[in-house]
C-alpha cells in the first residue's frame, strides 16, 4: 500500500470513528496521517490535503472540548441560574419577551444549555421571536450535540406546522452557515419545490400579493452574524486582525466567547469603545461596520467558568 492509499484509508477510519463517538480513536488516526505527510515533501506542500485535514482535526476538537466542558463543569443548581437570567441579560428595554430572550441566551451563553432550550422553546410561541428563538436554538444544539443535533432539530420542524415555508428556508440558510462554521461537512438540503399549482383567479391573485407583503413586512430582521473580523483598536496586540465566532445573537447584540487565557485578546475589549471597520461575516455575505463594546462579563460558573463573554453592540453597517 503506497502513501496516499495508506492516508486515505487512516482518513475513512478516522470519519468512522468521529462519527461513532470514539474521539480519542479518531484522533489517534488523524495524528498518524499527520505523520504520514510531514515525513514526505510533496504531501506537505499540498495545500488542500493538509488543509482538509486539519479541518477534520479542527471539527474533532471541538467534539472534544464538548465533552471535556460537559464533564468538568455540570449545569448549576437553578437558584444561580435565574441569577445568571438576571444579572447578565443584556437588555434594558422593559418588554417582557425581550426580556426572557435575553435571559435565555444569558443562561446559554453561561454553558446553561438545557435551562436555555427549554425558555427558547417557550418563546417559539411568540411570533414575534418565533425565529430568532429558534435560531438559538440551533446554537445550543450545536454546542451540546454538534452537527446531527441542528439537522435533527431542523427535520423535526419541516415536518411540522409552526413555521412558514420562508421561515424554514431561512432557519437552512442560517443553519448551514453555522455548520459550515464547526467545519462540517454536513448540510441542509433544501426542500424540492412542489409542482406548479393552478393559475388563481385575479381576484385570488391580489389576496396572495397582499398576503405575501404583509409576510414580508412582518420577516425583515437583521442579518444573522456567524463570527466577525476585528482589527483590536488597544492593548498588546493592537492593529492586529482576528476572526472570533459569535456565540449567540439577540437583534443587534452579538456576543463573543474569549478564553481567559487570551489575555492579550481581552485587553482589546475595552468597556465603551468603539471598534471601527468590523468585518462581520453571516451566511449569505460579508459586510463591514463599526461596534461598541456593551459588555465584558467573566463567566464565574458552569462549562466556560473563567472565561470572558463579550457583547458588541453593531450600531453602524
Amino acid at each position: 500500500m503506497n502513501i496516499v492509499q495508506k492516508i486515505k484509508t487512516l482518513i475513512k477510519e478516522a470519519e468512522l470513528f468521529h462519527k461513532q463517538g470514539l474521539l480519542n480513536e479518531a484522533m489517534e488516526k488523524y495524528d498518524r496521517v499527520n505523520e504520514l505527510i510531514q515525513s514526505n515533501e510533496q504531501l506537505k506542500s499540498s495545500q488542500s490535503l493538509v488543509g482538509g485535514v486539519e479541518k477534520k482535526i479542527g471539527a474533532l476538537k471541538k467534539d472534544l472540548q464538548k465533552i471535556e466542558r460537559a464533564t468538568d463543569s455540570p449545569e448549576v443548581p437553578e437558584k444561580v441560574q435565574d441569577l445568571i437570567k438576571k444579572m447578565f441579560a443584556f437588555s434594558e428595554e422593559q418588554d417582557e419577551d425581550k426580556t426572557a430572550l435575553d435571559g435565555a441566551i444569558a443562561l446559554a451563553k453561561f454553558g446553561q444549555f438545557d435551562r436555555a432550550l427549554k425558555e427558547f422553546a417557550e418563546l417559539l410561541k411568540k411570533d414575534s421571536l418565533r425565529i430568532v428563538a429558534a435560531k438559538n436554538i440551533m446554537r445550543c444544539q450545536l454546542e451540546l450535540s454538534s452537527a446531527d443535533g441542528v439537522i435533527s432539530q431542523y427535520e423535526a420542524w419541516r415536518s411540522g406546522d409552526l413555521f412558514s415555508a420562508v421561515q424554514l428556508e431561512k432557519l437552512r440558510i442560517f443553519s448551514n452557515g453555522i455548520l459550515a462554521k464547526e467545519g462540517t461537512d454536513k448540510t441542509i438540503s433544501k426542500e424540492k419545490e412542489p409542482a406548479a399549482a393552478k393559475e388563481p383567479e385575479i381576484g385570488g391573485l391580489e389576496l396572495e400579493i397582499e398576503g405575501l407583503e404583509m409576510q414580508e413586512e412582518e420577516e425583515e430582521e437583521i442579518l444573522d452574524i456567524n463570527s466577525v473580523g476585528i482589527t483590536l483598536p488597544s492593548g498588546p496586540k493592537k492593529g492586529e486582525m482576528v476572526e472570533i465566532d459569535v456565540s449567540f445573537q439577540s437583534g443587534n447584540v452579538i456576543s463573543l466567547l474569549i478564553s481567559s487565557r487570551d489575555n492579550d485578546l481581552l485587553e482589546g475589549f475595552r468597556l465603551g469603545s468603539t471598534i471601527e471597520d468590523v468585518q462581520f461575516f453571516s451566511p449569505i455575505a460579508m459586510f463591514n461596520g463599526t461596534g461598541v463594546v456593551e459588555g465584558k462579563t467573566k463567566i464565574e460558573s458552569g462549562p466556560r467558568q473563567g472565561d470572558f463573554s463579550i457583547d458588541i453592540k453593531v450600531i453602524s453597517t
